[in-house]
């Protein structure tokens, strides 16, 4: 079993940061999807891809893995490029 924990990035159509400070734990999905024969939607067995975990800090969510045998890969926050610029800048 093993999963991916991460720190949720913000946003892309909103300005506000909310819940971008939680790392997440989710497990990496056991088996590929199949379309449904009645109704085509994708789907799988796989009751894990379900589950996902919300902790305060890194360490907490590494700390739960190793608990419980979980085999997780943490990825790294990409740092954050801050573009200063005036509003009269868009007029040059």
């Amino acid at each position: 079993m093993t999963a991916r924990i991460y720190q949720r990035p913000k946003n892309a159509m909103q300005s506000g940061k909310a819940l971008t400070d939680q790392w997440i734990l989710e497990f990496a999905p056991a088996e590929a999807k199949r379309p449904d024969p009645l109704m085509g939607w994708a789907g799988s067995g796989d009751m894990q891809q379900q589950v996902v975990l919300k902790f305060a800090e890194q360490a907490d969510a590494q700390a739960y893995a190793d608990r419980y045998g979980i085999e997780a890969r943490v990825t790294p926050t990409p740092p954050k490029h801050l573009k200063i610029q005036a509003y009269a800048d868009n007029f040059r």
